[in-house]
This record gives C-alpha cells, structure tokens and sequence, in this order.
C-alpha cells in the first residue's frame, strides 16, 4: 500500500495570524500607495507623451500644408498691395 502524499497546501505550514502593532497597517498603506503614485505619475507621463509624438506626427503634414498657404495668400497680397502702390 503506497504511503498518502500530502497535499502541496497540507506540506506547506502556515504561520499564525499577527496582529500588526497599532498604527503599522495605516503605515503601510500610505508607503504602498506613495509608491503606486511615483509609478502611476511615471507611467502616465510616458503613456501621454507617446500619444502627443503619435498625434503630433500625424497632424504635421496637415499643419505644414496650411502654414504654407497662409504665408503664399499673405506674399501674393503683400505683392498685390505694393505694385497696387507703386501704380499711384
């Protein structure tokens, strides 16, 4: 008859409960959420940059295109308004 193999649960003991000494668990959570903050700070900031370099490339030739019409209307009046002098 083979002999019963505990359970990896059963193998492992489990260390009594204690109570954490007043004060240690609020802490602890302020570290942990300190912490979560740093991360969450960082990560958010790369996350949005990522998104800004995306859009920013996206909108780039867009943007070029109308930079270029607004100064060939403002060259093309500028002309206009310099011959319409010279003819006075």
């Amino acid at each position: 008859m083979p002999a019963a193999v505990p359970s990896p649960a059963a193998a492992t003991p489990q260390p009594p409960a204690q109570r954490m000494p007043d004060g240690v668990e609020e802490y602890m959570i302020h570290r942990v959420m300190q912490r979560v903050d740093v991360v969450l700070d960082q990560r958010l900031r790369e996350a949005i940059a990522t998104v800004v370099q995306e859009q920013t490339r996206s909108v780039l030739p867009r943007l070029r295109e109308e930079i270029e019409s607004v100064v060939r209307h403002a060259v093309y009046e500028a002309v206009a308004d310099e011959l319409a002098s010279g003819q006075k």
